[in-house]
C-alpha cells in the first residue's frame, strides 16, 4: 500500500510533466516504475504496440466471477502554467490542468491496496493515453486492446471537480458527461468589390444567416424538457473592408445528454446548412466530428449499487449530481462496457483547464479509500 505521503510524492512528480495527447512517453515510463515497485505475485503489466502509451495492469483474481475495470487518463492540455507551486509544470505550454495528475494517483493509490490484498474479482486498470482531444479510450477500444482476458465485464472511473467540498463524491443515476461534436462549415459564393454586391456573392450575409438559424434548432427541434447546445464559437470571413467575402468558414461545437439527441441535432443542423446554401447559391462543406466524446450514461445497475454504497457509508460525503454539459471519452468506452463514473471534489477556486488550477491533495486519499471499499463490497 501507498502512504499519504508517497501518494503527494507522487502526484507532484506527475504533475511536473504533463505531456500531449498520445505523447505521454515520460509519463507512461514513470508509471511503470511506480507500478513495478508494487506486490507483483498477482499483476500481469501490458503497454500495447496499437496505443503506445497506453499501459494495462490486470490483478488477478482469487475467485473470479468477472473483471472489473478502473481507467485513469494521464495527458495534460497545452496551457502555460501559472500557479507558481514549488511543483508546477517543468515543460513550458503545458499542465495538467484538468486533474488527470490526481486521477492517475488515485488509480495507483488502489492498485498498490489490491496489489498487496489479493481481490476476489479480477481487476483491469487502464492507464489511458489521449482524453483531452484525440479520444484516446475510443483509439483503444477499436484497436482491439480489451480482448480476452483483458476485457473488463464493468467499468470505472473518476474525474475531480473544483465545485464539490474536498474528497466528497458525487454520481447520478444516468447522464453525467454530455456527449460532443465539434462543427465545421465552410460556405463558398462569389467575391468581388464592396460596391458592386450584385456581382458578388456574399458569404458573410449568408453565414449571419445560418447562425441565426442554428439557434432555432434548440428551441424548436428539441424537448424543452431536456438539454442541448449548440454554439458557434469562431467565423473567418472576407479579407479587407471593402471587399465582399466569397468564402465564409465557421466552427463550433454540439453538446447533448442522450446520443439520440445528439444525432437529432447533427441532422437538423444538416437540413438547415443545406437550406441557407440553397437560399443563398451557395456551396455547402459540413463536417461534424464526434470521435469518442459520447454521453457518459451510466449504467443503472451498477450505479445504483456505487450510489447506495456511497450514501450508507458515514466516512463518505455524497453529493447527488446534475448532468455537466462538458464532454468526457470515458463515455465512448460505457456505451461499449456498462459501468459509472464519477465526481471526486477538490474544491478549489479556479475551474478545471484554468492555469492557477490547484486540486486540493486531501482527495487522493479518501478517493481511493472509497473506491476501495466500494470494489470490494462489489465483489
Amino acid at each position: 500500500m501507498l502512504t499519504s505521503e508517497q501518494l503527494v510524492k507522487i502526484r507532484r512528480d506527475l504533475h511536473q510533466i504533463p505531456e500531449l495527447a498520445l505523447h505521454e512517453h515520460q509519463t507512461q515510463k514513470y508509471l511503470l516504475q511506480v507500478i513495478g515497485n508494487f506486490t507483483q505475485k498477482h499483476i500481469e503489466v501490458r503497454t500495447c504496440p496499437e496505443l503506445p502509451t497506453a499501459i494495462l495492469v490486470r490483478v488477478q483474481g482469487s475467485e473470479p466471477q468477472k473483471t472489473i475495470g478502473y481507467r485513469a487518463d494521464i495527458d495534460g492540455l497545452p496551457i502555460e502554467e501559472k500557479t507558481a507551486l514549488p511543483f508546477a509544470s517543468q515543460t513550458q505550454g503545458q499542465m495538467h490542468a484538468c486533474g488527470h495528475d490526481i486521477h492517475m494517483t488515485v488509480a495507483l493509490g488502489i492498485l498498490a491496496y489490491f496489489c498487496d490484498h489479493q481481490p476476489l474479482d479480477n481487476l483491469l486498470f487502464f492507464f489511458q493515453p489521449a482524453e483531452e482531444s484525440e479520444s484516446g479510450g475510443k483509439k483503444a477500444y477499436e484497436a482491439g486492446i480489451f480482448s480476452g482476458k483483458w476485457r473488463p465485464d464493468e467499468f470505472f472511473a473518476l474525474h475531480v471537480t473544483p465545485d464539490l467540498p474536498t474528497g466528497t463524491i458525487g454520481c447520478r443515476l444516468g447522464t453525467l458527461f454530455a456527449g460532443t461534436t465539434e462543427i465545421n462549415i465552410d460556405l463558398y459564393g462569389k467575391d468581388g468589390h464592396a460596391a458592386y454586391p450584385q456581382q458578388a456573392n456574399d458569404m458573410v450575409v449568408a453565414a449571419a444567416a445560418l447562425i441565426e438559424q442554428i439557434q432555432t434548432i434548440i428551441s424548436r427541434s428539441i424537448d424543452p424538457i431536456a438539454s442541448g447546445v449548440i454554439t458557434i464559437g469562431k467565423i473567418r470571413a472576407g479579407t479587407v473592408r471593402n471587399a465582399i467575402a466569397g468564402h465564409a468558414h465557421l466552427e463550433g461545437t454540439i453538446r447533448g445528454l442522450t446520443q439520440k439527441m445528439i444525432e437529432r441535432i447533427d441532422q437538423r443542423l444538416r437540413d438547415v446548412t443545406q437550406g441557407i446554401a440553397q437560399s443563398f447559391n451557395a456551396k455547402v462543406d459540413l463536417q461534424l466530428n464526434q470521435g469518442g466524446y459520447w454521453p457518459v450514461e451510466n449504467d443503472p445497475q451498477i450505479t445504483s449499487e456505487f450510489i447506495n454504497y456511497m450514501k450508507e457509508n458515514s466516512q463518505i460525503d455524497y453529493q447527488e449530481m446534475q448532468p455537466a454539459m462538458t464532454g468526457e471519452d470515458f463515455g465512448y468506452l460505457l456505451a461499449q462496457i456498462p459501468g459509472t463514473m464519477f465526481w471526486l471534489g477538490v474544491n478549489d477556486n479556479s475551474q478545471l483547464h484554468s492555469a492557477t488550477f490547484n486540486p486540493h491533495e486531501d482527495a487522493i486519499v479518501i478517493g481511493i479509500k472509497a473506491m476501495v471499499g466500494f470494489l470490494l463490497s462489489h465483489m
